[in-house]
């Protein structure tokens, strides 16, 4: 088969591309060990005769939310979010993801996937080193003099609603919700923002954009960082009640199944069966306990955060080494014993948890639940899910379908 002088000068600038990338992930932000000394002529002597060296000197702890939309990551990222020693960024992957795959085909293709994961590795190291900067290359249009209205969801980051990153009229105090963070904040200066992540111990980030943990073994052991890896899994039966109600047009077919109890020959089943591969493959690593994951990473359900708000956080934190924040309690106390009509908006936090973590089993059809079970049957196992064997199981409350599981962290 003949390739084109075309086809063969692209293979040539993605192979660079990949290269550079690889390089740029590897060897940014090496630094030398004199100039913290207070010699300043012993610190000029080992600059001039000593190596570069690329290790952790940092006592900040950086995290990773690791999850899948609609799994209640929104809500485990609020318990780093108010924590005051946290600096917490909601989804910065969006935009990789916006710049980089093209919208309509939702990053499927395996070309997609590496040049996603790859990209994102790079962005997430720079950000745990409070280089906010190299997210201007991936926001459009770009920041003018480092000031932007275009990071998604700044609202939902406390320390990019409050001085001095952002000063709205009233008390010094005040805590601003959401939407009105954009509207009275004005424009983000990301050199004030990154300022005001370097004097924080911690910094904690949340993704749904990344699959599985094999994915973030290159960050894990990279001597730069100190990353500790919270994996959040749901019910995939939850997570398909909780997308077809949230995502309406995109689960339409799904909520015609529901309605008229006939399954669309036409129907999109690699939206839950995707979900379950990569629960099954990430949680595989996970309990196979790698020993580059020693101390690195957690495993949480959903549910059992959801049943016992303050014991889970408690453990997380423990896991972490950080001491748990009064503001992070008073939070959870707030947030968990809502009223759920409360909390409409599509992320919001505000319900009754221990309610809502079985809510799906009154959204979903039996033949639903039969389909989706059969589709993730082996993840439903390893994470502790029962099968429901009838309609009337489904639909009683009385019985559990979540075994009482211990997933220690691996220390």
């Amino acid at each position: 088969m003949q390739c084109s002088w075309k086809a063969v000068l692209l293979l040539a600038l993605a192979s660079i591309a990949i290269q550079y990338t690889a390089i740029r992930t590897f060897t940014a932000k090496s630094f030398h060990t004199c100039p913290g000394l207070a010699d300043a002529g012993l610190a000029e002597r080992l600059c001039e005769e000593s190596p570069t060296f690329t290790y952790n000197v940092s006592r900040k702890t950086h995290i990773l939310i690791l999850a899948t939309t609609r799994s209640g990551s929104s809500f485990v990222g609020q318990l780093f979010n108010q924590h005051l020693d946290v600096f917490y960024l909601f989804e910065p992957l969006y935009h990789v993801q916006n710049t980089l795959i093209p919208r309509f085909t939702q990053g499927k293709s395996p070309a997609d996937r590496r040049v996603m994961l790859g990209a994102s590795r790079d962005l997430l190291r720079s950000l745990y080193d409070c280089d906010l900067f190299f997210l201007e290359n991936y926001i459009k249009p770009p920041p003018v003099n480092h000031t932007t209205d275009r990071v998604f969801r700044r609202g939902a980051s406390r320390v990019l609603c409050s001085r001095p990153v952002c000063d709205p009229p009233g008390s010094p105090d005040l805590v601003l919700e959401e939407g009105d963070c954009v509207r009275k904040c004005g424009l983000l200066n990301l050199t004030v923002a990154a300022e005001a992540c370097r004097e924080r111990n911690h910094v904690a980030i949340k993704t749904v954009r990344v699959p599985e943990v094999n994915d973030l073994r290159a960050l894990v052991e990279d001597p730069r960082l100190n990353l500790k890896v919270i994996q959040l899994v749901r019910d995939p039966r939850g997570i398909l009640a909780s997308r077809s109600e949230t995502f309406r047009d995109t689960y339409r077919l799904w909520r015609l199944w529901y309605g008229t109890g006939r399954k669309p020959y036409n129907l999109d089943v690699t939206q839950l069966t995707t979900v379950c591969e990569d629960f099954s493959n990430s949680v595989s690593t996970g309990l196979m306990r790698p020993s580059w994951l020693k101390g690195k990473y957690m495993l949480v359900r959903y549910e059992d955060l959801a049943r016992n708000p303050m014991k889970k956080t408690e453990e997380i934190y423990g896991f972490l080494g950080i001491p748990l924040d009064g503001h992070v309690a008073r939070w959870i106390q707030n947030n968990t014993r809502g009223d759920p009509t409360l909390g409409k908006h599509k992320y919001g936090t505000v319900r009754n948890s221990a309610a809502t973590a079985e809510k799906w089993r009154f959204r979903l059809s039996y033949d639903i639940v039969a389909f989706a079970q059969n589709a993730c049957q082996q993840v439903l196992a390893q994470l502790g899910y029962k099968m429901a064997t009838s309609e009337e199981e489904l639909k009683n409350p009385a019985i559990s379908l979540v075994e009482e599981r211990d997933f220690r962290p691996f220390l």
